[in-house]
């Protein structure tokens, strides 16, 4: 079992503050194997904004798998938007803007999908999408292969599909062919975890897409600032919520779903396969 910490859209620069010590000490107090961050790690991408990021990010446990969202590419700096978008992000946060992480059981492979021509939306390229099927194909089949983006391939219900990232078609065709078996997302400050075949109609294939909400924004869209945790298995995955009480003035457990990964895909678990 391999646990992952997934967070989203810390958005320094517009952020509760008082939410930071507390969710560092909720994340070290699960002992996770990897924390994921899927972008937004910033408001405006400006370089105090991340090293105040940095100051964070030393303060969660390692290995760490951190991606940019469209708020870590500069607004108002144009030069900087569309001839140096990224320097920023790989100074105080990550050289590598596809970064991977792999081990016995998981395989973790981010991708950048935001983009200096879009404001918010977000897209993936045919050469990304060739990168990581040649990265997932080479891999173990017996690890549980999970990939990292900041725009969503699949949404919550009643949100429009202009919000999923630019060729999410073509990408999920390329992922099923080497069995892409999980996908974590944020932009959109929602929690949400469903399969995929419902937007997708790929013969015997089937994502587990899991969304995280906003972990420290002000900018909470009705949903209060919160993480995921994943348990992940070869055989199933259990997504723990944690979300913040004020009056604990903690980030305690508020749901979990869980889900088995049948031979085509993923099926909701019964609540009474929940284990504690």
């Amino acid at each position: 079992m391999r646990l992952i910490v997934h967070l989203s859209d810390l958005h320094f620069g517009r952020l509760d503050e008082t939410l930071l010590e507390p969710l560092a000490r909720r994340v070290k107090s699960l002992a996770p194997h990897l924390v994921v961050v899927s972008g937004d790690i910033t408001q405006r991408a400006r370089s105090r904004q991340f090293r105040d990021a940095r100051r964070f990010l030393d303060a969660l446990p390692h290995p760490q798998l951190v991606t940019p969202g469209n708020h870590d590419v500069p607004l108002y700096n144009l030069w900087k938007r569309f001839y140096r978008p990224y320097d920023n992000f790989r100074r105080y946060i990550a050289p590598d803007l596809a970064p991977a992480y792999v081990d016995e059981e998981i395989a973790v492979v981010g991708i950048n999908t935001a983009r200096a021509l879009a404001l918010k939306g977000g897209r993936i390229n045919e050469a990304q999408i060739e990168r990581v099927r040649v990265r997932l194909c080479a891999l173990d089949p017996r690890l549980v292969k999970i990939l990292v983006t900041h725009h969503p391939f699949d949404l919550p219900p009643d949100y429009t599909g202009h919000h999923i990232v630019g060729r999410a078609g073509p990408a999920m065709e390329a992922f099923a062919r080497c069995g892409a078996d999980i996908l974590l997302a944020g932009h959109l400050h929602v929690s949400h975890a469903a399969d995929t075949t419902l937007r997708y109609k790929i013969a015997g294939f089937a994502a587990l897409v899991v969304q995280a909400g906003t972990a420290t924004s002000t900018r909470g869209r009705g949903e209060t600032n919160s993480f995921n945790a994943l348990r992940v298995t070869s055989a199933d995955v259990r997504i723990d919520r944690f979300s913040w009480e004020a009056k604990a003035k903690d980030f305690l457990l508020s749901s979990s779903e869980a889900f088995d990964h049948a031979p085509t895909g993923w099926r909701t678990k019964p609540a009474s396969g929940l284990a504690a």
